[in-house]
């Protein structure tokens, strides 16, 4: 996916198994964030800096939507322990990261391993992606101000 691109319809299956659908968010922006991994530090600074500033966000008319390849148990773990006020997606398939350009080849200490690329893409209230966060651009510390300025 790049900007410009028209985001798909559906999107995957939140923690609850519920579908959802680019259509559920028409007339918002929506903010997809991939992450790597449920309940790691970063992770978790990212999810708890997109919670605290929640009410902010949807009051710029942003909904948040996080995704990443844990399944829907990990999820509901996940949002009860930090109290996330948003769904995720259980991307188990990798079907969404794939499509987005956010799962392939990473290496850490020399160690090359498959896994998702921190990535989060604004997608504008017509479904189209109008902004792109990068892996190396995203602070998990102060994420939503990144998303805020625009």
């Amino acid at each position: 996916m790049k900007i410009g691109d028209k985001a798909p319809e559906i999107l995957g299956k939140d923690e609850n198994g519920r579908e959802i659908r680019l259509s559920d968010y028409k007339g918002k922006k929506l903010v997809l964030y991939f992450y790597p991994k449920d309940s790691t530090s970063g992770c978790t600074a990212q999810a708890c800096n997109l919670r605290d500033n929640y009410s902010e966000l949807r009051k710029q008319g942003y909904e948040i939507v996080g995704v990443s390849v844990q399944d829907e148990k990990s999820h509901q773990k996940f949002i009860e322990k930090n109290q996330l006020p948003f769904p995720l997606i259980a991307d188990t398939e990798k079907v969404l990261s794939t499509t987005f350009g956010v799962w392939g080849e990473k290496s850490m200490y020399g160690r090359k391993y498959m896994g998702t690329f921190r990535t989060t893409f604004i997608i504008n209230e017509d479904g189209i992606v109008e902004r792109i966060i990068l892996p190396k651009q995203i602070k998990t510390k102060d994420h939503a101000a990144q998303i805020l300025a625009e």
